[in-house]
């Protein structure tokens, strides 16, 4: 076989399908809502709205919000799309194996589990120095060897963030139902504070503070602020904060009816989403002047607190703080669920991909705990955050093209899903011309550690995916 065919040769969807018949049908519309809603609006919001308009927006932040969301929107039809027509665990690499080839498919899937390792300690640091302010507004401090990770600021472990993995991992290897039941209820709380910050905030707004809506544009150490620039530098900056909703498609195979569960629970969580970010961003905006965010890591307490409502900033900050729990176990269930999908066909050691007696992928899930864990120990907070975009933009730009694959063979080997991107064949190109100039936007250091992961990937797939994947010893069988 040579050595184009090796790479491109495509798995059978009906394989898929007997695989990841064993994983049990438990999630339903509203739970994939709560683990949309809970990824998606997680540490970001309550931190890069401020962070965002002081360092390049000012208030046009808001714009820079709804434009994050039309590029993350037109992927997420595409995913609508991709995860109705094939509910395979491990999401954009199961898709792209089938309409592309191995190869293709191992990029893609790569590229997002770069996401979920970083991801997952980003929020456990993220929760961890949230936790730690609040614990020392009561007089209780860690010592700085317990604080911080490996190397930085006297730091050892970062304690707090090893523990709060840990136990979610725990959680969900009890089951999904028992995971989706405690996001449910603490993305009802998060909601619940996100409201209240909104509601109390509106009582505070002053009109001046939105002029000018969109300031002149400078250029600055820390990159364009103002004008058109500065807005599409704050598109890069805060495109992380949508990219949850992968997280749902990852989970596709242990959906109930997921040809219209997986659509209304990617597209209505990135719709709700939307709605509370942009209402948070404006509220910010109008309590106080974008220049008194500059270095704040809790803007929403910062306002609340100058607006007079301490106790208010107190209850929001506690629910911010549990409400982090959403993130991560939304990204642990999504995380592990693709590298079970690279153990099953062979990609990695093939034990990541064996359930255990209650068919339950908690080998992948333990991998995926521990180095999340190894990570965070070792890389303080600000290094994690460059990582995240990059590796999601690839796999977004791979899914958006996949369309064009997919829809010939809907109805064939591939059953046609009850929902179809619209405005078919253009919407598909949008979405990667908008992924690509996302990613474009992205800082040198965002695309250098992206650079290195994707060479990593490279070594370990012709080292050894291409030799042990199923698809190479059906051929050699064959």
């Amino acid at each position: 076989m040579s050595f184009w065919k090796t790479i491109t040769r495509k798995e059978d969807p009906r394989v898929y399908e007997n695989k990841d018949g064993h994983l049990v049908r438990s999630l339903k519309v509203r739970d994939f809502l709560a683990l949309g809603v809970g990824t998606i609006v997680s540490t970001s919001i309550f931190t890069l709205p401020g962070e965002v308009a002081a360092a390049h927006t000012g208030p046009a932040v808001v714009i820079s919000f709804i434009l994050a969301a039309v590029v993350a929107g037109l992927v997420a039809f595409a995913y609508a799309e991709m995860a109705a027509a094939m509910p395979f665990a491990g999401s954009a690499y199961s898709w792209i194996n089938v309409v592309f080839g191995e190869f293709f498919g191992w990029v893609a899937g790569w590229a997002l589990l770069a996401e979920y390792f970083i991801a997952l300690a980003f929020v456990g640091a993220g929760l961890s120095a949230n936790l730690r302010a609040l614990l020392e507004q009561v007089g209780l401090k860690l010592p700085a060897s317990l604080s911080n990770a490996f190397g930085t600021n006297g730091g050892v472990i970062d304690i707090v963030s090893v523990v709060v993995i840990a136990v979610v991992a725990l959680l969900i290897a009890n089951g999904t139902t028992g995971a989706a039941r405690v996001e449910n209820i603490l993305v009802t709380l998060k909601v619940f504070a996100i409201l209240l910050f909104v509601v109390v905030g509106l009582t505070a707004i002053k009109a001046s503070n939105f002029v000018p809506f969109i300031p002149q544009y400078k250029a600055t150490a820390n990159g364009p602020f103002g004008g058109w620039q500065g807005i599409y530098a704050g598109v890069s900056m805060i495109f992380l904060s949508y990219i949850g909703f992968d997280s749902i498609a990852a989970n596709s195979a242990e959906a109930v009816n997921p040809q219209k569960t997986m659509p209304r629970g990617i597209l209505g969580s990135l719709a709700i989403a939307l709605v509370l970010f942009i209402a948070v961003a404006m509220v910010l905006m109008g309590v106080l002047p974008y220049t008194k965010y500059a270095g704040s890591a809790e803007p929403i307490g910062l306002a609340l607190r100058a607006a007079g409502h301490g106790g208010v900033a107190a209850v929001v900050q506690i629910i911010a703080v549990v409400g982090m729990f959403t993130a991560l176990i939304g990204m642990s269930l999504a995380g592990s669920r693709l590298i079970y999908s690279f153990g099953r066909d062979g990609m990695l050691p093939k034990w990541l991909g064996q359930l255990d007696k209650h068919n339950r992928p908690n080998r992948a899930l333990w991998t995926l705990a521990f180095i999340g864990i190894l990570i965070a120990a070792l890389f303080p907070f600000a290094f994690l955050a460059q990582l995240i975009s990059a590796g999601t933009l690839i796999a977004f730009m791979f899914v958006s093209l996949g369309i064009y694959a997919l829809r010939p063979r809907e109805g064939k080997d591939i059953d046609k899903p009850a929902f179809q991107m619209p405005f078919y064949p253009v919407m598909p190109a949008l979405g990667f011309l908008a992924s690509l100039t996302v990613f474009w936007g992205l800082d040198a250091d965002a695309k250098t550690y992206a650079g290195l992961w994707f060479v990593l990937g490279l070594i370990i797939y012709f080292g050894y995916g291409m030799r042990h994947s199923y698809l190479s010893k059906k051929n050699k069988d064959a």
